[in-house]
């Protein structure tokens, strides 16, 4: 919940957790937000002062929690006294201002948690590392000298819509847009809303003279989805990334530190009038259309499904377990809101994820609609969820795509010959789940006309419902 709350708010979501099994159970979310970059703060208790890290057998103990808690936080502080506090926020807020964004950790022992203290704030301002003048002139001498530019927008830029839209067509631009950048250019001839995995993507990267990188960490889940051991080949590629590690993963002719807003704003005040190549929107739709032809027929019905759900309800938030319409739509698809289409598919990729985050979602923006995806099996990591969406009375569309089956990993295993088992497990009674949530509940098959009646009729309701799509016999055994 806190994931999907930070990503729609923009402000770090917050998680008080208890001892042991608290963090323990919340070190999962923790690692996707890490992965994806996503400010996130969880508080837990630790055991009483003297008995840490002795073994001595109290409930919730774990051997060693604060050192547990670092292999996945950013920052894990331990408060010792009521006066640590203010010092121990002050670290965890830092990455939120200041770097890459992700998962921190404060443990407070149960003794000091009772104790008496001065209200405790972040009192320290963290600003962006200021960008280095001399490097954006040559970025920009670079991208003046180009004849084909290629932009590739991770989630460090999607919140630089207007600016993106006007700097690619300063260039000619055809953009990229990772996975958690889906509606940065919605609907604009130069948007190229596909992974840079598909061949037709790469071979765009590939032929550009210069690539510039806005706020992407280059990782394997967006650029070699299909696992091949490697990615495009990038000429004169230019990296802008407030994380100065990130710049030296990937080899850059040009690596700027600092936020994408005020690199692309510098790189506008920079650059001349519009580039005088002119080719940029047919390369783009060139690949839009070799993009969606490549990923093929099952995907392309998927992305029908996708596309049905945006008609019916625009400018949704579209929140995504790891299930198959997802993946299709990872692959390709153009979302119509900046920032609304995120899902656990890509990055650390946890089953479980797309019903809580849905729920930190509508809580961050309660008038936007929010539609979750999830699959049957990913469903049942967080099904009871779906309650406190009824206790907060919040207009959620929860979408169960079944399939009967973890029906994306038996596609991988079938992929590479790999005997399909363990892939069947029997989904449950959605409608009688439905009815025991006391929600409103329907059965479509996967036709979009169906589905967009279905979800504008559940859109309109006040508080969550469920909308189930049954895919009959998706191998023949199953029929």
């Amino acid at each position: 919940m806190a994931d999907g709350y930070a990503r729609v708010s923009g402000k770090p979501g917050v998680a008080f957790v208890i001892t042991g099994p608290g963090l323990t159970n919340t070190l999962t979310p923790m690692a996707q937000a890490r992965a994806d970059s996503v400010p996130m703060l969880v508080v837990s208790g630790v055991n009483e002062k003297s008995t840490l890290n002795k073994g001595l057998g109290h409930l919730h103990e774990l051997p060693n929690q604060h050192t547990l808690a670092k292999t996945v936080a950013l920052v894990s502080e331990h408060v010792d006294q009521p006066g640590d506090l203010t010092a121990a926020l002050d670290r965890s807020f830092a990455p939120y201002s200041a770097g890459r964004p992700g998962p921190t950790h404060i443990q407070i022992p149960l003794d000091i948690a009772g104790l008496a203290a001065e209200s405790a704030l972040p009192s320290k301002d963290h600003p962006h590392q200021a960008l280095d003048s001399d490097l954006v002139q040559q970025a920009v001498d670079r991208l003046s000298a180009a004849r084909k530019v290629v932009i590739l927008a991770g989630g460090g830029a999607k919140m630089t819509r207007e600016d993106l839209q006007t700097l690619a067509e300063r260039l000619d631009a055809p953009v990229v847009q990772t996975v958690n950048a889906r509606g940065l250019m919605h609907g604009h001839p130069l948007t190229v809303p596909a992974s840079p995995s598909l061949k037709a993507v790469r071979t765009l990267i590939e032929d550009a003279d210069c690539v510039l990188a806005l706020g992407t960490e280059l990782g394997p889940t967006d650029y070699d989805m299909y696992a091949t051991g490697g990615m495009a080949s990038m000429s004169g590629l230019i990296r802008v990334d407030i994380c100065p590690d990130q710049l030296t993963r990937h080899e850059a002719a040009i690596a700027i530190e600092g936020d994408t807003d005020q690199a692309i704003s510098s790189l506008l005040s920079a650059l001349p009038g519009k580039s005088n190549q002119r080719d940029g929107m047919d390369r783009a739709k060139r690949t839009r259309a070799a993009a969606f032809e490549e990923i093929g027929l099952d995907y392309r019905a998927q992305v029908g499904i996708l596309a049905a759900i945006r008609a019916a309800v625009p400018n949704a938030l579209i929140v995504g377990d790891s299930t198959q319409p997802i993946y299709a739509g990872n692959l390709y698809y153009d979302h119509d809101r900046p920032g609304g289409w995120f899902n656990a598919a890509t990055g650390y990729g946890a089953l479980g994820y797309g019903i809580p985050a849905a729920i930190g979602a509508a809580i961050a923006d309660p008038e936007a609609s929010v539609i979750c995806i999830a699959g049957d099996g990913g469903a049942q990591f967080s099904l009871p969820e779906i309650m406190a969406a009824v206790d907060q009375n919040l207009r959620i569309t929860f979408v169960l795509w079944n399939n009967h089956g973890y029906g994306e990993i038996a596609t991988s295993m079938e992929g590479v010959g790999v005997e399909v088992i363990g892939c069947d497990p029997t989904p449950p009674d959605f409608a009688a789940t439905a009815a025991s949530f006391g929600v409103p509940y329907k059965r479509v098959r996967q036709n979009p006309i169906a589905v967009a009646a279905a979800l504008t009729e559940a859109n309109a309701q006040d508080g969550p419902s469920i909308l189930e799509i049954d895919i009959a016999g998706r191998r023949p055994d199953q029929e």
